[in-house]
């Protein structure tokens, strides 16, 4: 069974983006960035097929970046600060155009960036809703203020679409194979400062190299 064919689990997305943050909480791990990343890939696909417009993709750039730390320049992929500098520094990321590194690693990574802020928002709308709450409009709320605004016309119109058919919250609870909803929000509240924190950092990194806007 692949990684990504797993049951999902909360803590241990938790312990991954945790474990990123090093140096003060000032660079992140890139190994341990993309097992937070195959953990929210597993929470996806466990709720079915409606969130496999980004579950794929993010499938695709985690062997991307997996392929980069288990290659001959590996250790200049070991975080987001030594991989920036290094691809940088050896013109190895289009810029402007996309050209001859259409998978550099800051490219990679960026999607992934853009991609895990819609999950960060959307799980921390998930933490502090009622039981009442709409899980679509949530998830509409929080992708229209972030991935949205990188997808054409028409993947933003089919996933507004697809969300309509999201569960109710309880059941994205039960998914997060935590516990009781009391345990899966004091888990939430738990993990979600570090995901938010890893965001942080690599949104401060690709600002002050000007990568946020890779083609």
């Amino acid at each position: 069974m692949s990684t990504t064919e797993e049951k999902f689990s909360l803590g241990e997305v938790l312990v991954s983006f945790k474990s990123c943050l090093i140096d003060d909480d000032k660079d992140v791990l890139v190994e341990h960035y993309l097992n937070g990343w195959k953990g929210l890939v597993r929470f996806m696909n466990g709720l079915g097929t409606i969130f496999s417009f980004v579950s794929k993709d993010a499938v695709s750039k985690i062997q991307i970046m997996e392929n980069y730390l288990k290659g001959e320049n590996g250790e200049r992929y070991r975080t987001l600060q030594s991989m920036v500098e290094y691809e940088v520094g050896s013109s190895l990321v289009d810029l402007t155009k996309r050209g001859n590194h259409p998978e550099s690693g800051c490219r990679t990574i960026l999607r992934l960036h853009r991609a895990l802020r819609w999950l960060q928002l959307f799980l921390e709308k998930l933490r502090t809703s009622t039981e009442d709450s709409k899980t679509s409009t949530l998830c509409a709320e929080a992708y229209n203020d972030s991935l949205a605004n990188y997808h054409p016309w028409l993947i933003r119109k089919t996933a507004n679409v697809a969300f309509l058919a999201l569960p109710v919250r309880n059941t994205f609870f039960e998914v997060m194979n935590v516990g009781t909803t009391q345990q899966v929000v004091d888990m939430l509240g738990e993990a979600m400062p570090y995901v938010s924190k890893v965001y942080d950092v690599t949104q401060e990194l690709y600002s002050q190299h000007n990568l946020l806007e890779l083609p």
